[in-house]
């Protein structure tokens, strides 16, 4: 019996220690209270519920002559490449750690203790399952960080469609296109809108429909971006749920710190120079908001409205780091040369 107790000791370090490299990535490099908190939980409970015997758990351990220690330093075959690849493997870790304490714990009589256990691993599955929603739409909002947001509109695009001009797009290596269309049909959208999810799809590019939340949940757009007068943050949110992106429209400081507390990931900020693309369009905003944004709100955000490759420095200057361009992209003779230009003035490394 004190083999079951030696490999139920060593279990119970890999489970404690995979969910502590999880709740640190959580905590330090997601910034997430709600996962942060649930893995140092779940952490604690794990241990906790084995006390009674951690006397004798102690006493088994024997890390000296452990024959795997001399296998994993050798066999080299747990490099990881990304943090996606970290977490993935540590919930497997636990997933697997937890399996054996359980199997274990029948074998030395404590069955309902083990059924514990087994409860455990499947809140780990549950907790998986959320955390990659959570994490995968992170790292599309990353894209948010810097570089150029690209808006349809086919009546500015020289009698070119928007799948041309999105085609364009993508070969020009943007990141991000928001489909655009305010005229439009539903149904002349929503075909639209499901070609161009396949070639984002295709192409790893992040994908957002404007204002037609029904559409954006039918083709599976990655985001919809939503207006001031559309439907309400929450009430998209519980349809869209966590996984979608949310974007928003906002023209003052009241507006932008409305959107952050009621769930926004993104807002628009803008107009900030006077823009005929939108016939329903507010007064320029001017940089003086930008400026407000740029020092108090933490969430990404796209600077948006009337601007060009001749104004787009003094935006850059202001703090923007992600623009929005409409016109100036659909409507240029050689739209992948236009976006090659407007790239470089972002700086190395952009897309």
């Amino acid at each position: 019996m004190d083999k079951l107790y030696r490999i139920l000791d060593a279990n119970i370090n890999r489970a404690s220690e995979g969910l502590r490299v999880l709740e640190d990535l959580a905590r330090f490099y997601f910034d997430d209270i709600h996962f942060s908190k649930r893995l140092k939980e779940l952490r604690h409970d794990i241990r906790k519920n084995l006390m009674d015997i951690m006397p004798k758990l102690l006493e088994s351990r024997d890390s000296i002559n452990d024959v795997g220690v001399r296998v994993s330093m050798e066999l080299k075959i747990d490099g990881k490449a990304s943090v996606i690849q970290l977490s993935a493997a540590n919930f497997k870790r636990i997933q697997e750690a937890l399996r054996t304490i359980e199997e274990n714990l029948k074998v030395l009589g404590r069955y309902e203790l083990s059924k514990l256990y087994e409860g455990y691993r499947f809140i780990t599955y549950g907790i998986e399952k959320e955390y990659f929603k959570v994490m995968t739409k992170r790292k599309k909002l990353k894209r948010l960080d810097t570089g150029l947001y690209c808006i349809t509109s086919e009546e500015h695009s020289k009698g070119r469609s928007n799948i041309e001009v999105v085609e364009s797009m993508i070969k020009a290596k943007v990141k991000i296109i928001q489909y655009r269309e305010k005229e439009k049909k539903l149904s002349e959208k929503y075909f639209e809108c499901l070609k161009i999810r396949e070639m984002t799809r295709a192409s790893g590019v992040t994908f957002i429909v404007n204002d037609n939340v029904d559409i954006a949940m039918l083709v599976k757009a990655d985001g919809v971006h939503i207006g001031q007068d559309d439907l309400p943050i929450e009430k998209v949110r519980e349809l869209v749920g966590e996984e979608m992106i949310i974007g928003l429209s906002t023209h003052s400081p009241e507006q932008a710190e409305d959107a952050v507390r009621r769930g926004a990931d993104y807002i628009g900020v803008g107009p900030l120079y006077r823009t005929y693309t939108k016939k329903d369009v507010c007064e320029p905003v001017g940089l003086g908001y930008l400026d407000y944004v740029v020092k108090n709100i933490k969430i990404p955000f796209i600077a948006i409205g009337g601007i060009k490759e001749h104004n787009m420095d003094e935006v850059l200057n202001s703090g923007a780091r992600c623009i929005a361009m409409v016109t100036e992209i659909v409507g240029a003779d050689d739209i992948e040369e236009k976006i090659g230009r407007v790239k470089s003035k972002f700086g190395e490394g952009l897309n």
